[in-house]
């Protein structure tokens, strides 16, 4: 019902971005997640010329585009936003840590794990993510330290937890 207040601004072309916008993000917060992604296509095609701080259009285009099983469209648009911003940590993550979900790119993925946990070093999620990849290729003791870190941080976190109880198997603990 929310997202039809919009739908009217959203298809009018003389309502800009903003409303493509405003919809792409309800879209998403209701993880409606393959409108959400037309909300943000429209959005970009509306911008004219792309700019550096278009990143997190394209980063929230990916998230969309990857919770809708586009995950070819969605690293796409990963990979664009950091050509916009390329040290952005939440970029780096999102895109290190899918690939490390999905075995690929393990090597990259970790060197982009490490620059957003330099740039986040109490983002528990991050962490996370850096500790997770650790654990993908083999490094357990690595795995636990980062891990840990990343409970610290984010104590209640069902998954963090998960994978740290993962990590401690392999190291018999």
């Amino acid at each position: 019902a929310e997202a039809t207040k919009f739908a009217d601004l959203w298809l009018n072309p003389k309502a800009g971005t903003d409303a493509a916008l405003a919809l792409g993000n309800l879209l998403r917060s209701k993880e409606r997640f393959a409108e959400s992604a037309a909300a943000y296509e429209l959005m970009i095609s509306r911008i004219g010329t792309i700019k550096q701080h278009h990143w997190t259009l394209f980063y929230y285009r990916g998230i969309s585009r990857e919770r809708s099983d586009q995950w070819e469209l969605a690293e796409a648009d990963f990979k664009k936003a950091l050509e916009l911003n390329p040290d952005q940590p939440l970029v780096l993550n999102y895109l290190a840590y899918t690939w490390v979900t999905k075995k690929e790119n393990l090597d990259r993925a970790l060197e982009m794990l490490k620059k957003a946990v330099e740039q986040r070093s109490e983002d528990g999620y991050i962490i996370d993510s850096l500790g997770w990849a650790y654990y993908m290729i083999g490094d357990y003791t690595s795995a636990v330290d980062y891990l840990e870190r990343a409970v610290e941080f984010e104590p209640t976190d069902s998954e963090i937890n998960e994978h740290l109880g993962d990590a401690y198997w392999k190291i018999g603990r």
